[in-house]
């Protein structure tokens, strides 16, 4: 990332969206201007904090002039990213797969941990077919255990791994795959299976498999044998740029709370301790 000049360039555009008139850092992304606001980006990403402490005297992308030139990324991709900062609906809005894909690539290159929770929660409540999303998830370097699901349905599916789908995948998970259904399928034969086939596994067991063949440590089993998955931190909601609004609530709301309830029962043992007192 490096300031932008004017010189060579014969026109820039300001994003119709995202060239905000509040904003105090200005980015270059091909032939277009994104004026947003610096916080974010400085307070998240330990990539533009980095960038934003070497940049020169007046380099500080505060104006057209000095925009930072952003490489790496298109227009419509720098815009993706952003909306999950400038949408306040983003929770309820629907995004499809490739919105979130980007979101995931973007948040991984520039280091922006909470950014990349966020994506991958959204990922895992779209269908997703198992070899992109065991390729997506090594890709990004995804919490294993997650993908037990897609790994179950390869265990599951009656037709072997084409030639192609292993191409996509690393060797490691081919052969672990392979290995998995082997073992289903001997599980199934002891059970009395006739013919058995790696989909005729109880899916516990075929679980216990699959944890067991790619060490999925986010997952244990109980004294009873049936698998559970242990879960992460919620992902936290990103804030959106609206400093000052009225109504915004702060983090003094639930101790407020406390001293009251605190107040009210000393009132009431001091009641109390008074009437013992008229009583006696």
């Amino acid at each position: 990332m490096a300031p932008s000049s004017q010189n060579g360039v014969s026109r820039f555009h300001y994003h119709p969206e995202y060239y905000l008139e509040d904003g105090n850092v200005t980015f270059h992304v091909e032939d277009t201007l994104f004026r947003v606001h610096r916080h974010f980006f400085a307070a998240e990403s330990q990539f533009f904090a980095k960038e934003f402490a070497k940049a020169p005297p007046g380099q500080e992308g505060t104006s057209d002039s000095t925009a930072f030139r952003l490489h790496q990324v298109t227009i419509a991709d720098f815009a993706k990213f952003l909306w999950v900062w400038y949408s306040p609906t983003y929770r309820r809005e629907r995004k499809p797969k490739d919105h979130w894909l980007t979101v995931l690539e973007l948040s991984t290159l520039w280091q922006f941990p909470e950014m990349k929770k966020l994506a991958v929660d959204e990922l895992q409540n779209l269908d997703i077919e198992p070899i992109e999303k065991i390729t997506t998830y090594d890709k990004y370097h995804i919490d294993k255990s997650l993908l037990l699901p897609a790994y179950k349905l390869l265990c599951k599916r009656a037709s072997r791994m084409s030639a192609e789908e292993g191409d996509r995948l690393k060797m490691p998970t081919v052969l672990g795959i392979h290995e998995a259904r082997e073992r289903a399928v001997r599980s199934a034969a002891e059970s009395g299976c006739l013919s058995p086939t790696s989909a005729d596994a109880d899916d516990e067991e075929l679980e216990r498999i699959l944890i067991d063949v790619f060490n999925l440590k986010g997952h244990v089993t109980n004294r009873q044998g049936a698998q559970s998955e242990v879960k992460s931190d919620p992902v936290p909601l990103i804030k959106t740029p609206k400093p000052g609004v009225n109504g915004a609530t702060n983090g003094n709301g639930s101790s407020a709370s406390g001293s009251s309830t605190q107040n009210d029962n000393k009132q009431k043992d001091a009641d109390q301790k008074k009437g013992t007192g008229r009583q006696r």
